[in-house]
C-alpha cells in the first residue's frame, strides 16, 4: 500500500560530515575522500532507488564531496545547456541551516555537478554550475562556480565524481561559528532514476529550504 508521505518525511535527519585535513590535488584524482567520509543514507524507510554512495568531508577551506554511481548499462544522459535536467549530483547548502523558512536565503547554494559534458557523457570533461533557487526571498544572483573544482571518471557501469567548493563560493560559511548547514542531495539519472536525500519531486525541495535536512560539521 502507497503512504500518503513518504516514511523519510516524518523525520529530521543529521548527517554527519568529518574535518577532512586534505587538500584539492593538482594532478590527477582531486580528492578520493576514505571510506570513513561515507554518509549513512536513510534507506530501509521506502522504496526510493539508492544507487550512489556519498563521501563528504569539510575544512577551514570549503567542502569535499565525493559520489560514485555503480549500476548503469545505458549511456549518460547530459545536456550542459540544461544541466538541473541533466543526469549527474545536484547540491543545495544552506550555510545558515535557516530550516523554518519556505523561501531561499542569500545564504542558500544550487550547485549542479556534471560527471561529463559531452553527448551520451563522452567528452567535454566533467562540469559544475551554479544556478539560482527558484522563489528566492533575496534578490541573489546566481551561485558562482566558476572557482569549484570537479573530477570525474566515467565508468561501465557507472561514474566517480569528485568536487571541491571553496569557501568563496559558499556565502556565510564559517565552520567555527555555524558548524550546522542545513543541505540537500539529489543524483539524477535518466536510466536509474532519482536518488533524494529524503523525499521526492513530489515535494518542492529544489525551492523550499524547509525540506532540507542538516549536515553536521563534525571535528
Amino acid at each position: 500500500m502507497n503512504a500518503v508521505v513518504p516514511p523519510r518525511f516524518l523525520f529530521r535527519w543529521s548527517f554527519p560530515a568529518r574535518q577532512w585535513n586534505g587538500a584539492p590535488a593538482v594532478k590527477g584524482r582531486l580528492l578520493d575522500l576514505p571510506a570513513e567520509y561515507i554518509l549513512p543514507w536513510p534507506t530501509g524507510f521506502d522504496a526510493g532507488p539508492t544507487f550512489a554512495e556519498i563521501r563528504m568531508g569539510w575544512n577551514a577551506g570549503g567542502l569535499a564531496l565525493g559520489v560514485n554511481v555503480t549500476g548503469k548499462r545505458l549511456p549518460l544522459r547530459v545536456q550542459p545547456q540544461m544541466p538541473a535536467e541533466s543526469d549527474g549530483v545536484q547540491l543545495w547548502i544552506d550555510t545558515r541551516a535557516t530550516q523554518t523558512v519556505h523561501r531561499a536565503t542569500k545564504f542558500c547554494h544550487h550547485f549542479c555537478l556534471l560527471p561529463a559534458a559531452g553527448k551520451g557523457g563522452k567528452g567535454g570533461g566533467p562540469l559544475a554550475v551554479g544556478l539560482p533557487i527558484a522563489r528566492a526571498r533575496e534578490d541573489a544572483t546566481a551561485t558562482d562556480a566558476a572557482s569549484v573544482r570537479i573530477w570525474s571518471e566515467v565508468r561501465p557501469d557507472g561514474y566517480v565524481l569528485d568536487a571541491w567548493i571553496p569557501a568563496e563560493a559558499l556565502t556565510g560559511y564559517d565552520p567555527a561559528g555555524s558548524p550546522r548547514m542545513s543541505w540537500y542531495l539529489l543524483i539524477r539519472d535518466a536510466e536509474l532514476g532519482d536518488q533524494t536525500l529524503t523525499v521526492g519531486r513530489e515535494f518542492p525541495f529544489d525551492a523550499d529550504p524547509s525540506l532540507w535536512q542538516t549536515l553536521e560539521l563534525v571535528r
